[in-house]
Order: C-alpha cells, then structure tokens, then sequence
C-alpha cells in the first residue's frame, strides 16, 4: 500500500473530510459540520485561519486526515482538532503513519506538545487506544464535561 501526504486542502476535501468523518460513526452531525467548515474555512482565508491539514492518500484516494494548529497565548502547543480514517481504511496503519506525518508539520511550525481531546465514554475506546499506542499520555481528566457520565480526556504528545 503506497500512502502518500499531502498539506494544501482542495475544494474536493470538503466533500471528502464529510464522508471521512461520517464513516467513522463517531461524531454527532453537527460535528460532521464542524469538520467540513474547517476545511471551507481554510479555503477561503488561508492560513490565518490556524488551521493546518495533512491528508493520507491511498492510491490517489485521500483515506484519512489530520486537522490542527497552534494554541493562542502559548509559543509551544498547538492543537489536533481531528484525526480520521476512513472506515474503510482503518486499520491498516494509515492513522499511525498520519499522526507521525502530522507531528513532525506541526514540530517544523514550532509545535513542542501536541494536545488531542476526546470523549471518556465506552464508545471512544478505540480512540484513547490510538493515542496511547501511539505515544500520547493522558494528562487530565474533566469530569462531567459533555455531560453528566462522559468526561472530557485531554491527551499529549511531546514532539519537541
């Protein structure tokens, strides 16, 4: 399998960042929303949006995405906003080789602690899996977050 990166979003990413994370049956649909403007956002305003992209491509079929950026007020965080493979791509190691790609764009921008957020419910246990396997730590708990029984889980990576 041949995976290639790449960081310039197109318009074509719009629609595809929407079928990425639908297929993951993960996000509630005004998350799915939220995913996609991102990706508009960044398009029609650049970089001043902080919103950084690195996209898997299988194949020339682009199969998973990162989005993320630097954190106001501090020189050496920056934020992932989304990480996401195409269900029908997962588990090939695509996500493995994204994270690595999208730390060392975000370490040459600065980047010393990358921070990822998620859900404590039972459902996102895939998803704390990836980033522990991946070398993340978790770094704090806020009970209650989301709502009452599902916490807000912060992880970190350090890549500086």
């Amino acid at each position: 399998m041949n995976i290639t990166f790449r960081t310039t979003p197109e318009k074509r990413d719009i629609k595809r960042v929407m079928e990425i994370v639908e297929s993951t049956k993960f996000f509630y649909d005004h998350e799915v929303e939220i995913a996609v403007e991102l990706v508009a956002e960044r398009l029609s305003q650049g970089e001043s949006t902080g919103y950084y992209f690195v996209f898997a491509e299988v194949d020339g079929v682009t199969a998973a995405y990162s989005c993320y950026g630097p954190i106001a007020m501090s020189k050496t965080c920056f934020d992932l906003y989304w990480i996401a493979t195409h269900n029908d791509f997962r588990g090939k190691g695509i996500g493995k080789k994204l994270i690595e790609e999208t730390c060392d764009q975000a370490r040459k921008m600065g980047c010393k602690i990358l921070i990822a957020e998620t859900s404590g419910l039972e459902h996102y246990a895939p998803t704390r899996a990836f980033y522990d396997s991946n070398k993340f730590e978790l770094e704090a708990r806020l009970k209650d977050f989301y709502t009452e029984g599902d916490d807000k889980l912060f992880y970190t990576k350090r890549i500086g």
